[in-house]
């Protein structure tokens, strides 16, 4: 077994991206081409976390980037999850913000703050500081091998989605230095320096285009980009710093794959930037997912059956009794339908939820699902 000795480089023939085990479980990839299914698929953003005991349990005493750069570690927390619950999906332990350290800045994980830069861009002199050149299989060689053993150890249950950070999001962090309730460093480098903002989101672009490439190669079959911080912008600023990077992502993404005569649906989920919708259904993307301040049916109103839809459900409604979360799951079903959706949060779990009320949440998707989709 591979966990039986950390020597990783022994077990490297055995983990080459290919012979992956056959998938038994498609309908979240067929949900996501907008094909039919019998039920809904449902996963979670952050179904990996601290709400399992496990996870705890496993995490404990570590330092989180050097579990992130253990491809046996990111396999592990990738697969408990599975082990409780029946998602239609996982999606590999990692961070957004490995980008960032893969040109070249430092970040750390600091307890009770979060991620924090200690030396963040303060002004258009400090790109000077980042690679100019990023050489992703090198740098996020980790990544790409967690994906693969993980795509063997899951053995096709279900599909492997990988995951990277939106431009603009990792450009609030690099400037921040870390979570903010204003964002004031990063929107005034839009302000007073847009060409060297435009610079700084072309270059984490490129470098976005090279790792979700490496993941699918390495075995992801899904891939979602997170534009998590895309609610701090306006209609206007969010059409000129972070629309058109999140369109070019996709298409490259997806040229490059055609070439190649793959197909891997992509999800982009903008968090708050209701005013997007229509814009984004237009984005290359197959899968547009939606925070809980949407409404399901004006979603799908301005979506224009363009393409699917991913959420979302309160992340909170979580913290409900078993039989009030059974009714919050029928409603949303009833407001999205059953066919070209994937039922998730609307943003991540939280660590304090109980276990307990997720397999509430997996299990009233499936069996709503599937008695509506008896009744049509």
């Amino acid at each position: 077994d591979i966990f039986d000795d950390l020597n990783y480089q022994k077990y490297q023939k055995k983990l080459k991206p290919k012979d992956f085990p056959q998938l038994k479980n498609d309908t979240f990839l067929r949900a996501a081409r907008g094909e039919q299914t019998q039920h809904v698929p449902v996963w979670c953003m952050r179904q990996a976390g601290r709400y399992l005991p496990e996870f705890r349990e496993f995490r404990a005493g570590k330092d989180f980037f050097d579990t992130c750069r253990s491809p046996e570690a990111c396999c592990e927390l990738t697969l408990q999850p599975l082990r409780r619950f029946d998602f239609d999906a996982s999606i590999i332990f990692s961070d957004i913000l490995v980008v960032p350290q893969a040109m070249g800045m430092e970040v750390q994980m600091v307890p009770g703050k979060g991620p924090t830069f200690p030396d963040p861009l303060k002004d258009p002199e400090d790109l000077q500081r980042l690679k100019t050149k990023v050489d992703v299989q090198k740098e996020l060689d980790y990544v790409f091998k967690a994906i693969t053993l993980t795509r063997h150890k899951i053995e096709g249950k279900v599909p492997l989605i990988g995951f990277t950070g939106a431009p603009w999001t990792l450009m609030s962090y690099m400037i921040e230095g870390s979570g903010s309730k204003t964002f004031s460093k990063v929107k005034s480098w839009l302000y007073r320096y847009p060409e060297v903002s435009h610079m700084l989101l072309k270059r984490l672009t490129d470098v976005i285009v090279d790792y979700l490439l490496g993941q699918v190669a390495a075995g992801a079959q899904a891939l979602q980009v997170f534009e998590s911080h895309a609610g701090i912008l306006g209609p206007v600023e969010f059409k000129a710093f972070c629309l058109p990077y999140l369109r070019d992502i996709a298409r490259r993404v997806k040229d490059q794959l055609k070439e190649t005569g793959q197909d891997v649906p992509m999800i982009v989920f903008a968090k708050d930037a209701h005013y997007g919708l229509e814009d984004l259904s237009q984005s290359y993307y197959d899968v547009v997912s939606l925070d809980w301040t949407i409404d399901p049916r004006l979603a799908r109103e301005q979506t224009g059956g363009k393409v699917s839809l991913q959420g979302n459900m309160d992340p909170c409604a979580l913290y409900a009794p078993k039989e009030r979360i059974s009714e919050i799951v029928k409603t949303m079903l009833e407001g999205f339908g059953t066919q070209r959706y994937i039922a998730n949060l609307g943003h991540g779990m939280y660590p304090d939820m109980d276990p307990e009320s997720v397999a509430a949440f997996v299990e009233a998707v499936h069996k709503h699902s599937r008695q509506m989709n008896k009744q049509q």
